[in-house]
């Protein structure tokens, strides 16, 4: 079978000070990560972040701009991630049931954030926020989905 990384998309949503991440029951354990998850066949990558803020967090999310693209090969599994990470801005909750696994989806300080490092889902939740923080956006039309 030939290799190919699992596409994945996040979103990093910051207010007041504080990002919206979400608290999940993984394989390693209960983790943080950003409301993310995999693209789906036949879904842009804006389509699909929306789609998976929304079920992760209950939450309509409307994406701004694109933080950066990363390439993450996971360090005890035969997998490579690329994310796709893009900042924006959520609505009020829509009260519907949260993505299975999902535990809770809150706003955490940065340092709060920095200080669960070794409960995130990955390296790329403190990066992909960081980079936003240093001023990374990228304009939504620098990416092309073709139907």
């Amino acid at each position: 079978m030939p290799w190919k990384p699992n596409v994945t998309v996040a979103a990093v949503v910051a207010q007041e000070g504080k990002f919206l991440l979400v608290e999940e029951r993984t394989e390693q354990g209960i983790r943080f990560n950003q409301p993310a998850g995999h693209l789906e066949a036949n879904e842009s990558l804006v389509a699909a972040v929306v789609r998976e803020t929304l079920e992760e967090t209950a939450c309509p999310f409307t994406p701004r701009w694109l933080i950066g693209v990363y390439r993450w090969p996971h360090p005890t599994r035969p997998v490579t991630y690329l994310r796709f990470a893009f900042a924006g801005t959520v609505g009020e909750p829509l009260g519907q049931t949260l993505d299975t696994g999902i535990l809770s989806a809150r706003w955490y300080g940065l340092d709060e954030i920095r200080a669960t490092a070794g409960r995130h889902r990955s390296p790329l939740v403190l990066r992909c926020i960081e980079d936003y923080l240093s001023g990374r956006r990228y304009p939504l039309d620098i990416l092309v989905h073709y139907d």
